[in-house]
């Protein structure tokens, strides 16, 4: 009897502890609803530059600093309004000129251009991802519905059309592929297994690491679900077990990210096609808007986004703990202390270059270099168009290219290649027309139309002109960047001949232009190389938002997966890690309120 005392009293004790510690506000960012009616669209230059470009000086920075954040990428900017969100004050320090990182826009000619933020899923009312944005933006972000038809693939002279919808996407897979309706049903399934499994993968980055290593090395987590084992399998593998028809086969893996299918993970592959599946959405106003609208929600507790301030190194005390940053300005080094230290610049960045010799040296820190590898460079091609949308008759709707269905023979052809060979090559592309997809495009560059192409590259294609300044590269320099862009363009012609005359400029970005503005290490936008090596459980598990480095953390792309979705999910993920919570529990409980006061207002 009495032991049956003793164990209710320590479940009670357990139940209390429990609603306290998740059902407490204090400490919970997301315990109110802290969205707004949204304001009007600021479009004054003036205005905006007051979010958008503080420029890093002394007296800028706050005093009593809670944390500092290295880079204002979306997973960056994610952590710090989160902290924010929970009454922390936080400096977030950019290298670049403006916030945002592969949020951030520029303009040309009057020609307003994305580069990074080409269109997202999941921003369905009350969808997490939605919530999330909501919230670090107290409401103020806006999202425009791209069309129905929102991706269209082509494989060789072939078009296969993809609609968003529960039922649509089947439907219209089906009706294009009609001798493959067992496949696609299969493949279905496994896409929404994979995305309703995928928490599961986080859960490995926030449970203590020596758990998540004796789950998975005694094969326990497969027996929690199949999820981890499709993880760590080639998508190509998956795919080409329920379909021979490599037409089918290239649409099941088509949004490209560096790795071909036969190198990329199942789980990481699918969750890119089942983002879009509930519909696909564009920051009305564009990308920036995502930059402008989380920052006052950081400076609302006290802290600073700061722009041009490039951060050399990680300080670390005498115990081994980071507690600051030494920024470069001008001649001057300048030293900034605080207790937490958040690094959005990668691993590769975070880990090889800005820690001390001897800190960088250790077997921990030397391991997780280990486990991970540059992701591939891009090539962006920025096209100012003549004519409005209406006149050129362009949609929102995508195009992902391929010269092929034999898509990992075509891509390793490519990267194989020499820079001479590499324009004659180019095996995939992607293009994209962001005036199509913004509401507030016309107002904002009239008669004119944005066209971005982008595919992948190699860094060494590029890597001899690393020394030369940013816009002073030489002719030969510029000769190989135009010769691949033109390429692309005429490509792109076959499928959009209306355009043949109607180029008022075109610029390029390669894997160098990305490095400089970005920060990424040899112009890997999309972060650590995704290869079936990074989805290795236990790489999974090790790259978290901790560190081995006490009150340093990771965030972004590096920590959960690329774009936009990934970087965000590294962005709680970090936080869960820095506020010592499970910031899923309190976010899902929030949806959950959130769905009650629907139902609510519809009754």
């Amino acid at each position: 009897m009495w032991f049956i005392f003793v164990l209710g009293a320590v479940l009670a004790m357990a139940m209390v502890y429990l609603h306290w510690r998740y059902f407490n506000p204090a400490g919970n960012p997301f315990y109110t609803d802290s969205r707004r009616l949204p304001v009007p669209l600021v479009t004054d230059k003036a205005e905006r530059a007051k979010v958008l470009k503080q420029t890093f000086n002394t007296e800028k920075v706050p005093e009593n600093l809670d944390a500092i954040v290295i880079g204002s990428g979306i997973g960056g900017l994610t952590a710090a309004a989160i902290l924010a969100k929970a009454d922390k004050k936080v400096l977030v320090l950019e290298q670049h000129g403006k916030p945002g990182g592969c949020c951030h826009t520029f303009s040309r000619n009057g020609v307003e251009f994305d580069v990074g933020i080409h269109y997202l899923g999941q921003l369905h009312e009350n969808g997490l991802l939605r919530v999330v944005m909501d919230q670090i933006s107290d409401g103020q972000l806006q999202w425009t519905s791209l069309d129905q038809h929102y991706d269209t693939v082509v494989v060789g002279k072939k078009q296969y059309n993809l609609f968003s919808g529960k039922s649509e996407f089947e439907d219209a897979l089906k009706a294009q592929f009609p001798e493959e309706e067992e496949a696609i049903t299969k493949f279905l399934k496994l896409m929404k297994l994979v995305a309703t499994r995928v928490p599961l993968i986080a859960i490995l980055k926030m449970i203590p690491l020596w758990i998540s290593n004796i789950m998975i090395r005694l094969g326990l987590v497969h027996w929690i679900s199949p999820v981890f084992k499709l993880t760590t399998t080639s998508h190509a593998s998956v795919i080409s077990q329920l379909t021979s028809n490599q037409d089918l086969q290239t649409v099941f893996s088509y949004p490209f990210y560096g790795v071909p299918p036969r190198d990329a993970s199942f789980t990481i592959s699918t969750l890119l096609l089942h983002h879009y599946k509930r519909g696909a959405w564009y920051p009305r106003g564009g990308a920036s808007e995502i930059a402008f609208n989380i920052i006052p929600v950081i400076q609302k507790a006290g802290g600073k986004v700061l722009v041009k301030a490039r951060v050399k190194s990680i300080l670390v005390n005498t115990k081994g703990e980071a507690c600051g940053v030494t920024v470069a300005k001008g001649s001057e080094d300048v030293q900034i202390f605080a207790p937490v230290v958040i690094s959005d610049a990668g691993i590769i960045n975070t880990f090889k270059y800005m820690l001390p010799q001897e800190v960088q040296a250790t077997p921990e820190i030397q391991s997780l270099l280990g486990k991970v590898q540059h992701g591939m460079g891009t090539i962006l091609v920025f096209i100012g168009l003549n004519g409005t949308k209406e006149e050129l008759n362009i949609a929102s709707t995508n195009y992902w290219v391929y010269a092929s269905n034999k898509v990992d023979e075509i891509t390793d052809e490519y990267y194989s290649s020499s820079r001479a060979e590499a324009s004659d090559n180019i095996p995939m592309m992607f293009i994209t027309f962001p005036s199509a997809k913004d509401p507030c495009s016309e107002e904002k560059s009239p008669g004119k139309t944005s066209m971005v192409i982008l595919t992948m590259a190699r860094y060494e294609w590029f890597e001899e002109w690393k020394n030369q300044p940013v816009k002073k590269r030489d002719a030969q320099y510029q000769d190989l960047k135009y010769s691949m862009a033109d390429k692309l363009f005429k490509w792109a012609l076959e499928l959009f001949p209306q355009l043949k005359d109607k180029v008022d400029f075109m610029e390029v970005a390669t894997p160098l232009t990305n490095q400089h503005y970005l920060g990424s290490p040899r112009g890997a936008m999309y972060g650590a190389e995704h290869t079936l090596g990074r989805f290795n459980l236990e790489v999974i598990a090790a790259t978290r938002g901790e560190t081995p480095v006490k009150n340093l953390y990771l965030t972004g792309q590096d920590v959960f997966s690329c774009g936009l979705a990934g970087a965000v999910h590294g962005g709680i993920i970090c936080a869960s890690a820095v506020l010592n919570r499970i910031l899923y529990i309190d976010l899902l409980l929030l949806k959950k309120r959130l769905k009650q006061i629907k139902s609510t207002k519809k009754d």
